[in-house]
């Protein structure tokens, strides 16, 4: 289970520099999806398959399209692309500073600490991310009722800054 999960971090990592070393949202997609799949992963190895599940729909359904529409907006005619000199130099970087941190950050972990959720919970009756689940919809109404107008209104006006001088998304092709 340890190398499973050391393979999903390590592949979220690469996943996430994917993402942040290409400027091209054209070859930054699949560093996305991978980031997101990897994400879950660990996410379901540390005992949280409902959570995971939910996130990956939801991330892989709402934000991919709007990632999806925004690619579309910033059609580039010759994108940088993975062998490119700006691309592979800002990837060396990142790879340079997350190793550095991560030799900073390795005094004091082990192998055993990387036990999954479901193995150190004991006689528990209720998972941990169900109970999440219920605490979100009970005490956290509120919240969950205000991000989804945020997201609405998040929607509109991106779609009222990109409508330019024509009718936006409406006009005829």
């Amino acid at each position: 289970m340890t190398y499973i999960m050391s393979l999903f971090l390590v592949g979220l990592v690469l996943g996430l520099l994917a993402v942040a070393s290409n400027p091209s949202p054209y070859f930054a997609a699949f560093g996305l999806v991978a980031a997101a799949g990897l994400g879950c992963g660990v996410l379901l190895g540390h005992g949280g398959p409902f959570l995971s599940l939910v996130l990956f729909l939801i991330y892989l359904g709402g934000m991919l399209v709007v990632f999806a529409y925004s690619a579309a907006l910033a059609a580039e005619p010759f994108p940088e692309s993975w062998g490119s000199e700006p691309v592979v130099l800002s990837a060396a970087w990142y790879v340079l500073v997350v190793g550095g941190v991560s030799v900073l950050a390795h005094m004091g972990w082990y192998e055993f600490s990387w036990v999954s959720g479901d193995e150190s919970g004991g006689l528990a009756t209720v998972r941990g991310d169900v109970g999440g689940v219920a605490l979100m919809f009970s005490v956290g109404g509120g919240m969950l009722i205000t991000s989804a107008w945020v997201l609405l209104l998040t929607l509109f006006v991106v779609l009222e800054l990109t409508r330019g001088l024509s009718r936006g998304t409406l006009r005829a092709v």
